[in-house]
């Protein structure tokens, strides 16, 4: 019999740094919370299943990082069907969060290419080492550091700092 996940110790341990990494990615609190949360109600459906029960974190990880990505491919049919994109109207409680420097660099960093967006994310919001955001990612390390650096280069680019 398989070795099953406590998937509770994971969520208290990891569930801010999660919907940070999603609020990130999809740009307001309620979606970030939802995706974070269907992330660990499949994680505990399908614990039983997991083949390496050690690396959980790792699948909540990608998982909370694929629903993110579903959220703004819906959104993005939306928005080419509806009106022009506008950025997101912060709620009050996210722009409570953060000053204005650092939603000058999030409303930056959202405009890069997807994988740099999260390669950064999950390096500077939640202090994942190469190795841990290559399997996040399903990418090498070497792939990890090289998108790092030109996701900095863009983000210095786009707020004003190339030298």
């Amino acid at each position: 019999m398989r070795e099953q996940v406590d998937v509770s110790v994971i969520f208290a341990e990891h569930h801010v740094g999660l919907v940070r990494l999603a609020l990130i990615m999809v740009g307001d609190q309620a979606t970030a919370e939802d995706v974070v949360q269907e992330a660990f109600a499949r994680t505990h459906a399908g614990r039983g299943r997991l083949r390496d029960p050690g690396r959980a974190l790792v699948y909540v990880r990608s998982a909370v990082l694929n629903g993110c990505r579903s959220v703004l491919r819906r959104r993005a049919t939306v928005f080419r069907r509806a009106v022009p994109y506008e950025p997101p109207v912060w709620s009050a409680e996210s722009a409570a969060m953060v000053t204005e420097e650092r939603r000058e660099l999030l409303l930056a960093l959202r405009e890069l290419p997807r994988r740099q967006r999260e390669a950064l994310t999950l390096r500077y919001y939640l202090g994942l080492a190469d190795q841990e955001i290559a399997e996040t990612m399903r990418i090498s390390a070497s792939t990890v550091r090289s998108t790092i650096a030109r996701g900095l280069t863009a983000l210095r680019r786009a707020l004003g700092e190339d030298s």
